[in-house]
């Protein structure tokens, strides 16, 4: 299993967590991925509205905080990257479990960093 790759460089402090600051560094570190970050807050908003629960909402904000600690951490992005493309591309299930299952380790390193 691998740990979190973190070679002391990070493009951004970690920002605040909620909606604005984490769009605000997504917009720096992973531009492309502001679609779906988005696309998943207008979903949580609705369902917040619909169930009258903010927690659609707190679980926004716990994801993309995770998702904006991996992407400013080059190594860790490199490294999360890489392991989700070779799980898509995998021959083997096997093979394809075992990168999952870096990507899945890589993610709960950097929730656990931003939500404790």
């Amino acid at each position: 299993m691998s740990q979190p790759v973190h070679d002391g460089v990070e493009l951004i402090p970690r920002p605040e967590r909620n909606p604005a600051a984490l769009k605000a560094a997504l917009a720096v570190v992973a531009a492309d991925r502001l679609p779906e970050m988005i696309d998943g807050q207008t979903k949580a908003m609705v369902e917040a509205i619909t169930t009258g629960n903010v927690q659609p909402i707190r679980s926004f904000v716990a994801h993309w905080a995770a998702v904006v600690e991996i992407e400013r951490h080059p190594a860790t992005a490199q490294a999360w990257h890489r392991a989700n493309y070779l799980a898509n591309h995998a021959a083997t299930v096997a093979e394809c479990r075992e990168h999952a299952a870096t990507v899945a380790e890589l993610y709960r390193a950097a929730y656990a960093a931003v939500n404790a």
